[in-house]
């Protein structure tokens, strides 16, 4: 990729407002369209979505209530080092290929994996919050990126446009405290930027400059993505950039021969 920049030294973000709450079957994309109607905009060339991973998984039923898992030996095993209920431990072992670490940190420990995604998250990014049902635990979506390929062909059959989409998530990170939104899905918006071989500001050409283009987005757009506010889509309108057919969120994920954080 050439280039990715601001127009005019400037971006826009904002909210859709008046998504509904969101159930099994839904389309995403369909809420998104009818929601950019409804705040009275349209869509132009270059707009990116950013799409809260809750309302996707939700649409795609990507729950498991609590009452329905029978957790295993290796689930109580790491239940009682970590202090975890072990039903949700199970559901954590479901979904990844490998326990990294585990501990048991306030307020009910904390379990490491590598999500067969392959993102090394706490607690395989399961979650609870803003799920509605009590019980309920919500999964990350069976495909992320084809779920980001969905919302944009909607988007291109409604609107005419072909939309930059991210399906974004809350990770922590190493070393760091805080939680930031970041990538999971994508369509057309390339996952990152190769700056190797440019100059930098001073003339010097840059070897191993990699910015993570939608990992920015997404944590800018988390800015407007409250907890409590039901601001589940983003639209960031304004970047020049260039449409990446293949682009896809696992070119993200570092090796394991290159991860020296494990």
């Amino acid at each position: 990729m050439s280039h990715v920049s601001p127009i005019g030294a400037s971006l826009r973000l904002f909210a859709l407002p008046g998504i509904p709450e969101v159930r099994r079957g839904d389309d995403v994309g369909t809420l998104i369209d009818d929601a950019m109607a409804h705040a009275g905009e349209s869509w132009h060339a270059g707009d990116i979505v950013v799409v809260a991973q809750k309302i996707v998984s939700k649409a795609e039923g990507r729950t498991r209530r609590l009452s329905d898992i029978v957790p295993g030996t290796e689930a109580r095993v790491y239940a009682h080092a970590s202090g975890k209920d072990p039903r949700k431990v199970q559901a954590m072992l479901d979904e990844s290929v490998e326990v990294m670490r585990l501990s048991a940190l306030p307020p009910d420990g904390v379990v490491i994996t590598r999500h067969r995604h392959g993102w090394v998250c706490a607690n395989a990014a399961i979650d609870e919050s803003n799920v509605g049902e009590e019980g309920t635990l919500l999964l990350l979506p069976d495909d992320p990126d084809a779920s980001a390929r969905r919302i944009a062909d909607t988007v291109a059959a409604r609107a005419g446009v072909t939309a930059g989409v991210i399906v974004s998530d809350t990770f922590g990170r190493p070393w760091r405290h805080g939680l930031v939104n970041v990538a999971i899905g994508v369509a057309n918006v390339p996952a990152l930027v190769n700056w190797v071989g440019r100059p930098d500001a001073y003339g010097r050409p840059m070897r191993i400059s990699q910015p993570a283009l939608v990992d920015e987005l997404a944590a800018a757009a988390g800015l407007l993505m409250g907890k409590d506010s039901f601001t589940p889509a983003i639209v960031v309108r304004g970047l020049d950039w260039e449409v990446d057919p293949a682009a896809h969120a696992r070119q993200i994920v570092r090796s394991s021969k290159e991860d020296l954080f494990q």
